[in-house]
């Protein structure tokens, strides 16, 4: 897919990896870029710097999605690429098990990770079902294919963000629609703003912004299902199926190494 006259919308577009993704999709000619974010504000300054369009948008609420995506529709006729970008981190807290996470915090991921990417295809596929093409890039994690030390709720929403990425890509590949899972590990971003050098997530370098945009690019001019900007993430993969327990094994260790409350 090339950016070039098309209609994209990016969920979390007031900031880091979001943000980027608008500022490039516009140097690509983009026809429009609408920067959704809870944010309003900061959405208004990052789409007047572009020339595009702000919507505050709470991913966590279907109606205001369904409610910008018509809107959108209806002025623009279209959405060529809707960018389900929107996430938030937490961290798994005292005692530091598995299961610390407040109900609150489970909840929150499931429907920012989750639920939110549903709801966009779901007020985006009659369209482009219609028209007979369509793109999705959503915004998972690195977290999704292999593990996020420290917060389980992140991780285990990732994973669930992939398997709904994998049976959008299935169920709809014969509708001419394509999807790409955006798998990142750290970027220069708030979401490791209190982490010394990006954390556990950070072992093979933090990133910027700009740099996974770059890699967005590409991605989507080959219509690859996974976008993975830290290219180690394809060998740490093949180490994970080829043998389970003695990669459970290396981040146990590495949880050892970096102590619990480091993300």
């Amino acid at each position: 897919m090339e950016v070039a006259g098309k209609v994209v919308v990016v969920t979390g577009g007031a900031n880091g990896i979001g943000k980027a993704l608008c500022e490039r999709f516009h140097a690509e000619g983009a026809k429009v870029v609408v920067v959704a974010d809870l944010e309003e504000d900061n959405a208004k300054v990052v789409a007047d710097a572009i020339g595009g369009e702000a919507f505050g948008v709470n991913v966590r609420d279907e109606n205001q999605i369904q409610d910008m995506v018509k809107d959108v529709e209806s002025r623009h006729g279209t959405i060529d690429l809707f960018c389900s970008n929107a996430g938030i981190i937490a961290g798994d807290g005292e005692p530091w098990w598995a299961t610390s996470a407040s109900n609150d915090t489970w909840q929150a991921m499931w429907d920012i990770h989750v639920m939110a990417h549903i709801y966009a295809a779901r007020a985006c596929l009659p369209g482009m079902i219609e028209r007979g093409s369509g793109y999705f890039l959503n915004t998972v994690s690195a977290a999704g294919l292999l593990n996020q030390i420290g917060d389980a709720a992140y991780s285990t929403t990732k994973h669930a963000a992939l398997g709904f990425a994998e049976s959008l890509a299935i169920t709809h590949r014969d509708d001419g629609i394509k999807v790409s899972a955006l798998c990142p590990q750290a970027v220069a971003t708030r979401m490791i703003g209190g982490t010394k050098d990006g954390g556990n997530a950070g072992v093979d370098g933090v990133l910027t912004p700009e740099q996974v945009a770059e890699e967005v690019i590409q991605g989507l001019a080959t219509e690859q299902f996974l976008v993975l900007p830290h290219k180690e993430v394809v060998e740490y993969r093949r180490r994970k199926t080829e043998d389970y327990d003695r990669w459970l094994g290396g981040m146990s260790k590495m949880r050892r190494h970096f102590g619990n409350p480091q993300l």
